[in-house]
């Protein structure tokens, strides 16, 4: 993994208000947060789209998207293979998605990108300990 791109994916999740401290987090948690502060603003947004409230809306799928784009940009393509492949192309869907989401003020878009983000995450929470740790060496 690419910790200068995952440091700066970090940095975009810390613009959102994280307080959690980032400098002691593993690899392995740093995605954790990320994708939980992707979901965060994705369920805002909804929240926003269904008060009309645009630029709010607007502010927090933008900030999704940042968040994804930090996910993506922390692939390792070449040591990752087809599975960093298959995710590169999931987090641009992903990205598009939530793009027309705010053009379409569309919340089943919303919805699929959340519910496609919490079934990556709950894979990430369920990588063995050791697998982890292994990982980080």
């Amino acid at each position: 993994m690419n910790m200068a791109k995952l440091h700066s994916a970090v940095q975009q999740y810390n613009r959102v208000g994280v307080a959690t401290s980032v400098e002691a987090a593993s690899p392995h948690r740093l995605i954790q947060m990320l994708m939980a502060g992707a979901l965060e603003k994705i369920a805002i947004a909804k929240g926003h789209m269904e008060r009309q409230e645009i630029a709010q809306k607007g502010g927090h799928i933008s900030w999704a998207i940042s968040i994804i784009d930090g996910l993506r940009a922390s692939l390792n393509l070449e040591a990752g293979g087809e599975i960093a492949q298959n995710l590169d192309d999931l987090y641009d869907y992903m990205t598009r998605r939530l793009a027309r989401a705010n053009v379409e003020n569309n919340m089943d878009l919303l919805d699929e990108v959340a519910s496609l983000l919490r079934t990556i995450k709950g894979a990430w929470d369920e990588i063995p300990d050791d697998i982890r740790h292994a990982a980080q060496k």
